[in-house]
C-alpha cells in the first residue's frame, strides 16, 4: 500500500514535469516565432539609439534644369535624459542660449523618454547658436543635420510652388501636390548604450539618408522672371486690386510661365494671409472675360460658314437694342460700314451681337462647352476654379448676344488660355499641365514623365489658319497696335471688362487684359495677362496691358529663340506710332550721301575717311524713325 502511494506521487510529479516542459517548450516556441519581431524591437529599444538625420527634399527644377526650390542644409538639437548629468545645469546653459525660459527647456531636459528633439525653439538653429551648444560640450546633448527648404528666387512662381512646415512637409503648391514623391527617407546616427543609457564606445553606425525624387516643371525661368518683372511694374504704376499671367505652350498645353499679385515669399510664407497663400489667380480667379472673349466667338461663327470676315459686311451705327436693352459701341457714333474682320480689330459690340444672333444659342453654348467653359480644364494645380456659364434654358435673347462679346458668363485665365491655344494651334484642345518630369536624385534619370493630353478637336485646320491671320490682323491694325513688333508676327485680342458686385456693375472699375500669340503664323506661346482696377490711368487696354504684353513678347521671342517671319502685315500707324523703315545700304557712300539716304534716322559717325566702309545696323534692318544708325568711315 505504501509503495502504491509513492508510485502514484511519481506518476504525478513526473506528469507536472511533462507539463511544465511542454509549457516552456510551447513559450519558447511562441517567443522565438510569433513575438519574436514585437520582443525583439523592445528590447533594441532598451540598449540602441538612432539621433535622425533628416533627407533632403527633392529639388524643383524648371524645364531647363535651373533650380527653383533647393535645400539648405542646418542643425537641430537632440536630448538623451538618461545622458545628462546634471540636469539643472544643462538646462540653464541651453535656455539661456536658446533665448527660451528655463522652465521650457526643463520640459525636454527632464521628460522621461529615450530621445528628445527640442521641437520648436532647437529647430533650424542657426550657426552661430548651433556652435555655441557645441562648444558647451555636455552629456546627452547632441546636434544634428537638418535639411530647410530654401527658395532661391523668393516670391517667384510662389503659388505654383507652394510652401513647407517646419518638419519640412508640403503644405501647399507643387511641394503639397507631388509631397511623396519630393519626401526623402530619414537616416540616422545609430549607436548602443548600456542598462543605464550610457552611449558605448565605437558603437556608431552611419545610415545614410536619401534624398526625395526631383521634380522638373514645364516653367520656363527666363519667360517667368519677365512675367514676374512686368507684374511688379504694374502694380507700381497702377496699384490694382490684383494683376495675373500665364504664358503656355499652345501644341502641348505646357504652361510657360504662371505668376500674379498679391503672392508671397515661400521662404517666409507665415507672413501672409492665408487668402492670399490659397489663391493662385491664373486658375482660381472667375470673371466675366470682356473682349478676348471674342476670339471664341469669332472662331465659332467661322467654322459654322455664317461670314466670310473679309468680304461679308456689317454696319455699325453706335449700338442696338436687344430685349429692350441698348448695346452701344465703345466708339461714339459707331464705326459705320465695316467688314466682320474690322469688327474683331474694332473690337466692335454691336458687331458681335451679330454673330451671337447668326449662331443661336445651341450653337453658340456648344462651342463654349467644346472649348472647355464652365468646367475645370484638368491642370495639375490645385485649387482650380470652373467658372459660371449660363443652363441653355436660362439663355434668351439678351444673355445670347452678351455672351457673345464677353460678357454675363464668368470664366478663369486658365480656361481663356487653352480655348485660344484650341484656336491658334489648328482646332486641337489639351489639358494644360505644369509638372514634365519626376526625376532620380542621383542620376537626373526620368522615372515618370507627363506628356501632353489631348481632349478633343474643336475647330477645324482652315478656320484655325484664318483666326491666326485674324489676330494678326488686330495687332498691325486694330487694337492691339501697341503690341505690335517689328519683324515678328503678332497676334493678339484687347479686353475690357466691367466688374460686377452683388449684381451690378461697377463704375469706373474694370479688369483690363491681353490675349496674344507668337509668332501668329506658328504659335508657340499664348499669353494672357490682366490687371483688374487699375488707378491713374485711361481705362483703355492699350494704355495697360498691351504695351506690357509687347515687353514679356520680346522676352518670349528671346527665351524660345524665335526668328524673324516674312509675310508680316504692315501696322496701320496713328499719330502716336512709332514707324519702322528699312535701313538703307550706305556703303560705299560719302558721309553727305549717307546722311541724305538715312533720312528717317540719326546718324553717329566714327572713324576718318572719304567713305563709309561698315555700318550698324547692317542693311535691311528694319528700325523705328529717330533710331540710331552708326556709320564707320574709312579711305
Amino acid at each position: 500500500m505504501f509503495f502504491k502511494r509513492i508510485d502514484s506521487r511519481i506518476k504525478v510529479v513526473f506528469l507536472i514535469i511533462v507539463l511544465l516542459f511542454i509549457f516552456i517548450i510551447a513559450r519558447v516556441f511562441f517567443i522565438q516565432l510569433i513575438s519574436y519581431e514585437k520582443l525583439s524591437i523592445l528590447a533594441s529599444d532598451l540598449w540602441s539609439r538612432d539621433l535622425p538625420i533628416e533627407a533632403n527634399r527633392g529639388l524643383i527644377l524648371d524645364r531647363n534644369g535651373i533650380i527653383l526650390a533647393d535645400n539648405l542644409t542646418t542643425t537641430s538639437l537632440v536630448l538623451i535624459p538618461n545622458q545628462i548629468d546634471n540636469k539643472d545645469e544643462t538646462s540653464t546653459k541651453l535656455a539661456e542660449i536658446l533665448g527660451v525660459t528655463k522652465e521650457e527647456m526643463d520640459k525636454h531636459v527632464n521628460k522621461v523618454t529615450s530621445i528628445e528633439r527640442v521641437h520648436p525653439e532647437g529647430r533650424r538653429l542657426s550657426y552661430d547658436i548651433a556652435d555655441k551648444i557645441y562648444d558647451l560640450d555636455l552629456p546627452g546633448v547632441y546636434l544634428v543635420k537638418e535639411a530647410k527648404r530654401y527658395y532661391p528666387y523668393g516670391d517667384m512662381l510662389s503659388h505654383v510652388l507652394g510652401y513647407v512646415g517646419i518638419d519640412n512637409q508640403g503644405l501647399s503648391g507643387i511641394e503639397k501636390q507631388y509631397d511623396e514623391y519630393l519626401t526623402g527617407e530619414a537616416g540616422a546616427i545609430k549607436y548602443f548604450s548600456d542598462a543605464k543609457g550610457n552611449k558605448l564606445e565605437l558603437s556608431d553606425i552611419y545610415l545614410e539618408p536619401t534624398s526625395g525624387m526631383n521634380i522638373q516643371l514645364t516653367i520656363d525661368y527666363n519667360i517667368q522672371m519677365a512675367l514676374e518683372r512686368e507684374l511688379d511694374n504694374a502694380v507700381g504704376m497702377f496699384n490694382p486690386d490684383m494683376a495675373l499671367a500665364i504664358v503656355i505652350e499652345p501644341n502641348t498645353g505646357e504652361i510657360l510661365a504662371m505668376s500674379s499679385r498679391p503672392n508671397f515669399d515661400s521662404n517666409n510664407y507665415q507672413k501672409y494671409s492665408m487668402e492670399t497663400l490659397s489663391r493662385n489667380l491664373p486658375i482660381w480667379a472667375s470673371y466675366e472675360p470682356g473682349s478676348t472673349f471674342k476670339i471664341v466667338t469669332f472662331a465659332s461663327a467661322l467654322e459654322e460658314n455664317l461670314m466670310d470676315m473679309e468680304k461679308d459686311r456689317f454696319y455699325d451705327s453706335g449700338s442696338v437694342n436687344i430685349a429692350g436693352a441698348r448695346i452701344g459701341c465703345w466708339k461714339a457714333g459707331g464705326h459705320g460700314d465695316q467688314t466682320f474682320l474690322q469688327v474683331l480689330e474694332n473690337s466692335c459690340n454691336p458687331g458681335f451681337v451679330k454673330l451671337g444672333q447668326l449662331l443661336g444659342k445651341e450653337r453658340l453654348f456648344s462651342y463654349l462647352d467644346k472649348f472647355g467653359f464652365g468646367k475645370k480644364t484638368g491642370v495639375d494645380l490645385t485649387g482650380e476654379g470652373k467658372g459660371i456659364i449660363f443652363n441653355l434654358d436660362r439663355v434668351g435673347e439678351l444673355e445670347l448676344v452678351t455672351t457673345a462679346f464677353g460678357q454675363g458668363v464668368s470664366v478663369t485665365p486658365i480656361q481663356q488660355v487653352a480655348a485660344v491655344s484650341a484656336v491658334v494651334n489648328g482646332g486641337n484642345l489639351y489639358t494644360p499641365y505644369i509638372v514634365k518630369n519626376i526625376l532620380e536624385p542621383e542620376t537626373n534619370s526620368v522615372v515618370k514623365s507627363f506628356n501632353k493630353k489631348f481632349v478633343r478637336k474643336v475647330i477645324s485646320e482652315e478656320t484655325s489658319n484664318k483666326m491666326r491671320y485674324a489676330l494678326e490682323s488686330v495687332v498691325a491694325r486694330g487694337g492691339g497696335r501697341a503690341a505690335y513688333i517689328d519683324g515678328y508676327r503678332i497676334g493678339g485680342k484687347t479686353g475690357t471688362a466691367q466688374k460686377v458686385e452683388n449684381g451690378r456693375y461697377l463704375v469706373n472699375n474694370y479688369i483690363m487684359s491681353f490675349m496674344s500669340v507668337v509668332p501668329s503664323n506658328d504659335p508657340q506661346a499664348v499669353f494672357y495677362i490682366a490687371i483688374d482696377n487699375p488707378k491713374n490711368t485711361a481705362l483703355l487696354s492699350s494704355y495697360t496691358t498691351t504695351p506690357i504684353a509687347r515687353r514679356v513678347l520680346l522676352d518670349i521671342i528671346d527665351a524660345l529663340d524665335i526668328e524673324k517671319q516674312e509675310g508680316q502685315l504692315d501696322k496701320v500707324y496713328q499719330w502716336n506710332d512709332s514707324i519702322y523703315y528699312e535701313v538703307p545700304n550706305v556703303i560705299g557712300k560719302t558721309p553727305k550721301e549717307a546722311t541724305k539716304i538715312l533720312e528717317h534716322f540719326k546718324v553717329e559717325y566714327s572713324g576718318t575717311g572719304d567713305k563709309v566702309i561698315n555700318q550698324t545696323p547692317t542693311a535691311s534692318s528694319r528700325l523705328a524713325e529717330g533710331d540710331v544708325v552708326r556709320l564707320l568711315l574709312g579711305d
